[in-house]
């Protein structure tokens, strides 16, 4: 079996990491400990592994906080800011993120079009950025099962009207495999299997690669 010609990755209709961001938008312990539309605990296993992976696949972060300077709020939980701990927050007053300058600045600094877009809540931090974005041409992934809503209707409601405006919903899982997308990228394996043990993905996907190789 032979795998076809790398595709090139800046160009490549599906995300790659040579053509994707990351953005991450106020994981802090108020907003963590509203939602209400999932499981609390897997989200937070969630987010954290996204993080991972866009650490572990060299992707441009863009992570923003809101209302940390003025005392408001607080820093990012303490399992996302081990992560990112080497990445600047861009902390703002907007709900809307796209609103802040310094943000917008950055989002725009990595040059690239296709942002994984994952925030808390789902229908305020991650709508209004995300629609924005859209309207500016931008291409929108959300991570569905990393962002979270104070309901269940109202996650719903917002996945809906990003979806409606073009946003495309993606999971944990499907970002992993699409990054990774060929077990001959062997650089990126042990990474990619240990996403799936730390995130409890598929146990059987551990047995499909041999290390020894």
């Amino acid at each position: 079996m032979a795998s076809e010609a790398i595709r090139d990755p800046k160009k490549d209709r599906l995300l790659t990491p040579q053509n994707s961001a990351f953005v991450v938008i106020d994981y802090q312990p108020v907003q963590v400990n509203s939602i209400a539309s999932m499981d609390r605990q897997l989200l937070v296993n969630n987010i954290v592994g996204t993080a991972k992976a866009a650490v572990a696949y060299g992707l441009p972060i863009v992570h923003s906080t809101v209302n940390v300077q003025t005392g408001l709020n607080k820093p990012p939980i303490a399992q996302l800011r081990k992560v990112l701990d080497k990445y600047p927050t861009y902390d703002r007053t907007t709900i809307n993120s796209w609103e802040d300058v310094e943000f917008k600045k950055a989002v725009e600094a990595t040059g690239r079009k296709k942002l994984i877009m994952t925030a808390l809540w789902t229908e305020a931090c991650l709508t209004f950025p995300a629609l924005d974005a859209l309207a500016e041409g931008y291409e929108v992934y959300v991570v569905a099962d990393a962002v979270g809503g104070t309901s269940v209707t109202a996650h719903e409601m917002a996945l809906r009207r990003i979806e409606q405006a073009g946003g495309q919903m993606i999971s944990v899982t499907q970002l992993f495999c699409e990054l990774q997308r060929d077990w001959k990228r062997k650089e990126t394996v042990p990474a990619f299997m240990n996403l799936f043990i730390e995130t409890g993905g598929t146990a059987g996907l551990q047995f499909s690669y041999d290390r020894s190789e």
